[in-house]
């Protein structure tokens, strides 16, 4: 009954637990098992816990002092079920990831810096490095700020993530079927993992528009099987194995722009409508379809400097750096916020 130190963040557009990896078990069956309890799972509701009752709300971010000297703070992602006792490190999360420096300042792992700070990342999920930098006036993290992301009310600090070294990180190559177009089930896909493993097609092709409401697609049984169906097939050719019941791959179905942006998104984790799209997971489709022949790069309308991508609650800007056939290098802008710090108390 003594409760477990725990900061709720708001990273992006997700909402999570971060905890010091020295606050939790070290045994992996034992941490999974406190925090099912900590965040309410399994309830639809989560009404006994920290959950949201939806996955973007059900995360967790472990984070601890830097293991190598090539990086500050070593960051695990735990994906937790809501309506299943599940617990997932298969994929990260780039949204959770906004609020990992911070995060690492306020509990003293990384010195802040008088004016900015700029963290080095681990991914332990995926292996790779992303570096935060976000305002530290005074030496201390300030929340506050100007910048507005879709998504989130009102306006924030704005945090830059750069990612590098994220090809293939969870498949072991940015084409994990050896193709930039395949055939799953009669449609046409692109398979890519630049950070989080996705499957793009395109919308029209399972008889939608691509600009429902999520609330809309949510409510279509027929159309969930269907997805599921396809990922769970493109995940075998992902070299992912049996997916059924993992929150990757990610879904993303593609139309042609109507709000200004580059590409509109419809993105389902891992049938259920994203109300959103995932900063990785949004990575991962902008450099599908950066690539000539690729499912959906017809559609897209790509000026210079980063991809707008439309979503159903906005937009997130992408920057996507090539070298000759490579990824350099990719960068967003997101916003995070302290909401909470304290103790926090599982259920028995």
């Amino acid at each position: 009954m003594t409760g477990v130190r725990c900061m709720l963040m708001r990273g992006g557009t997700s909402k999570g637990a971060y905890f010091l990896a020295e606050d939790l078990p070290a045994d992996p069956a034992a941490r999974d098992d406190l925090l099912l309890r900590i965040m309410g799972t399994p309830d639809p509701r989560q009404i006994d816990g920290l959950g949201g009752a939806q996955p973007v709300t059900s995360k967790v971010a472990i984070v601890a002092k830097a293991t190598g000297a090539d990086h500050d703070v070593d960051y695990l992602f735990l994906q937790l079920g809501v309506e299943e006792p599940t617990v997932s490190d298969r994929q990260t999360c780039g949204n959770l990831l906004a609020g990992v420096g911070q995060f690492a300042v306020e509990r003293g792992l990384v010195p802040a810096g008088a004016e900015r700070t700029t963290v080095r990342v681990r991914l332990l999920n995926t292996g790779s490095i992303a570096v935060a930098s976000f305002a530290t006036p005074g030496g201390e993290v300030d929340y506050r700020g100007e910048t507005a992301i879709s998504g989130v009310p009102g306006t924030a600090a704005p945090v830059e993530l750069d990612f590098t070294g994220t090809e293939g990180s969870v498949c072991g190559s940015l084409l994990p079927t050896g193709h930039v177009r395949d055939e799953v089930g009669g449609i046409e896909v692109s398979c890519v993992d630049n950070g989080m493993p996705v499957v793009v097609a395109r919308a029209r092709d399972f008889g939608i528009t691509g600009y429902e409401p999520a609330e809309e697609l949510g409510a279509n049984g027929e159309l969930a099987g269907r997805i599921d169906a396809l990922r769970v097939e493109a995940g075998k050719l992902m070299g992912l194995g049996d997916v059924r019941g993992s929150s990757i791959p990610k879904t993303t179905l593609v139309a042609a722009p109507r709000d200004g942006g580059a590409i509109c998104t419809r993105t389902f984790i891992p049938v259920k409508p994203h109300p959103s799209i995932g900063v990785l997971g949004g990575v991962s489709v902008v450099t599908a379809l950066l690539l000539d022949g690729a499912v959906g790069h017809e559609l897209l309308e790509a000026g210079g400097g980063p991809v707008q991508i439309e979503h159903p609650s906005g937009k997130l800007a992408v920057a996507i750096e090539f070298e000759e056939s490579r990824v350099r290098r990719s960068t967003v802008i997101r916003t995070a916020r302290k909401l909470f710090d304290g103790t926090v108390f599982p259920r028995s």
